[in-house]
This record gives C-alpha cells, sequence and structure tokens, in this order.
C-alpha cells in the first residue's frame, strides 16, 4: 500500500449466467455496503445516506443491464471501497465499446442507461480485458466518515 493512499476494501462476484444478474449484483453490492458501514451511521428514508447508497444501486443495476442487454451478461462484478470512492467493476466477454443509445423518443423506456451513469458518478470508462472481452467501471465519492 502506497504512503498517503487509504486502504482499499474489494469484494468479488463472479457470475456464470445471467439470469436474476441485476438483482443479484444489487443484493450482493447492498450487503458489502452494509459490511463496510458505507455510508456511515444510520440510514434512514430520506437522509443523505440513503440517497447515496440509493445512487450506488441504481449504477450497479444500470451498468449490469448494459451488460445483460448488449454483451450476453457480465461475467463478474467487484466492489473496490477507499476513503475517496467507490469503484464498481462489471466484466463480460464481449469487446464492444459501451455507447449510447439516442432514442427518437426520449419519453420512451430503454436506452437511458449510460446517461444515467454519467450524471450520478463521478466519472466512469471501460478498458478491455484479454482482447475477449471489457471491464465498464464506474466511481462514485465516498461520503464523508467511510
Amino acid at each position: 500500500m502506497d504512503a498517503g493512499r487509504s486502504p482499499e476494501l474489494t469484494r468479488l462476484l463472479v457470475l456464470h449466467e445471467a439470469a436474476h444478474a441485476v438483482t443479484r449484483c444489487r443484493d450482493f453490492t447492498r450487503r458489502a455496503l452494509t459490511d463496510w458501514r458505507w455510508p456511515p451511521g444510520p440510514v434512514e428514508e430520506g437522509t443523505p445516506g440513503a440517497d447515496v447508497t440509493d445512487d450506488v444501486l441504481l449504477l450497479v443495476s444500470e451498468v449490469v443491464a448494459n451488460a445483460c442487454l448488449h454483451a450476453g451478461g457480465p461475467t463478474s462484478l467487484a466492489l473496490r471501497c477507499t476513503s475517496e470512492r467507490l469503484r464498481i467493476e462489471v466484466t463480460d466477454a464481449s469487446p464492444a465499446a459501451p455507447r449510447a443509445t439516442h432514442r427518437a423518443d426520449p419519453s420512451r423506456p430503454g436506452g437511458h442507461g449510460l446517461l444515467i451513469v454519467e450524471r450520478l458518478a463521478r466519472d466512469w470508462g471501460w478498458s478491455p480485458v484479454g482482447g475477449i472481452g471489457k471491464c465498464v467501471w464506474v466511481e462514485i465519492g465516498s461520503p464523508p466518515g467511510v
């Protein structure tokens, strides 16, 4: 560990099938956040901590759903938490870059996943994995006290 950097907490979920992947990943993320006391203190509906947790779960849902819809399903979900940020990493077996889908009618459902990610995340991106897949990552700032 580098001096001056906070330790990283990591959780990894390996996925062998796309069935129920969004639900499994949300539940896995909720358990990790609870174990890490992220955000710290009690989380009640209407508090800032509840909003941050909801944002994280929405980000996980969007990135995993995109892997299900466009890449044959996710192969893993990794959560990496420091006092500065939470990084969500979703891998899949498609080398195709993520791209926004622009629909003619913005009031219709679907096609807004990356727009949601761009609005909620501090940063996001992707990188190739082993020449046969990719990792889409999303970062959100950690609340004070993590």
